[in-house]
């Protein structure tokens, strides 16, 4: 059978191993929300961290509201920071399919900002400019004393490292996938939060290492690739910003993970190479305990019961997908070797 001791203690070790794999982000702010000069939009915008002090990485988090008090997609933008007469950032025109970004920049110093938002096309029809303008004070705030754990700064360091820079298509779409479909529901964001605590204590010490190794950088962003893929598949499957649709588009892209990643693994198992069929009943018992408990603390509200629940969920797909992955290619080979 395939879950015998061996395999099951070799579940374990699979289920892990996505934390070494998976680039996830951290919170969102409150948003300020202001109607564009021209009255055809209305523009959020927040930053994160929500108090920016010289020299921090700060995240500009803009979106793009229409009158039904949806996101709008499919916008083209332009963003320009002032502090007083002088222009300090900026970027060009952009288009955003999603309707929301999350740019990154530094403020060298303190002091007061502008941060103007320009909406040029609306649906790939242009419109004239329409501006909406937002207020930062940059370390205009001491830090107070908090008895709450820190959290770590947002972004995915590791693909950053690997692409280059945080304005990568590559990375902003992990970006925007994280705060349109992830982050926008109850059993996402609590996954999320219970796994950045694992994320951010070993990726920035593999992202410095990629800055200085080209070949390293070059390997990882290989290796990524699938991952992107997979995550491109997952969010064209979720229909609607609901608890339900995301647990299946992140089971579906758990599976997808540990088969593509973690295959290798599982031929390593004798158990599992050797089985000549699974055993249904025991898969489908796990699978169904994990599922009603994820659902039973969806509806209870507990907070660290759903990050218990759904990261159960993910890690048990994820050892799914690589055992049966491992187990078919397997049988593959023995196939093979008959006509040998």
């Amino acid at each position: 059978m395939i879950f015998d001791n061996k395999s099951l203690k070799l579940s374990l070790v699979l289920i892990l191993l996505p934390l070494l794999i998976l680039p996830v982000f951290g919170q969102t702010q409150s948003q300020q929300i202001k109607l564009t000069s021209g009255g055809t939009i209305n523009v959020g915008f927040s930053t994160d961290p929500a108090n920016p002090n010289p020299g921090d990485q700060t995240e500009l988090k803009i979106s793009f509201i229409n009158k039904q008090n949806t996101i709008q997609q499919h916008i083209d933008y332009r963003v320009t920071v002032t502090q007083g007469q002088n222009q300090v950032f900026g970027i060009p025109i952009t288009h955003t399919a999603e309707g929301s970004v999350s740019i990154p920049y530094q403020f060298q110093n303190a002091g007061d900002y502008q941060v103007i938002v320009s909406v040029e096309g609306i649906l790939f029809q242009p419109i004239p400019p329409e501006t909406a303008t937002f207020s930062i004070t940059v370390g205009g705030s001491q830090p107070t004393q908090s008895t709450q754990p820190v959290q770590p700064k947002s972004g995915c360091l590791i693909a950053t490292a690997a692409f280059g820079s945080e304005l990568a298509p590559q990375v902003q779409f992990l970006r925007e996938y994280r705060d349109n479909t992830i982050m926008a529901t109850v059993a996402g964001s609590s996954f999320l939060n219970a796994f950045n605590t694992v994320y951010y204590s070993f990726s920035p010490t593999i992202a410095d290492a990629e800055r200085t190794h080209p070949l390293l950088q070059e390997t990882v962003r290989a290796g990524i690739s699938p991952l992107l893929g997979i995550l491109q598949m997952a969010k064209f499957s979720t229909i609607g910003n609901n608890n339900l649709s995301v647990m299946i588009s992140g089971i579906m892209a758990s599976s997808l993970i540990g088969a593509t990643y973690l295959w290798p693994a599982g031929l390593a198992v004798k158990s599992i190479r050797e089985s000549k069929k699974p055993n249904l009943r025991i898969i489908l018992a796990i699978i169904s305990g994990v599922l009603s408990l994820t659902l039973i603390s969806v509806l209870t509200g507990n907070t660290q019961f759903i990050m218990i629940t759904t990261s159960a969920t993910v890690l048990t797909f994820v050892g799914l997908g690589a055992i049966y992955s491992s187990w078919v290619i397997s049988k593959i080979m023995r196939k093979a070797n008959t006509f040998l």
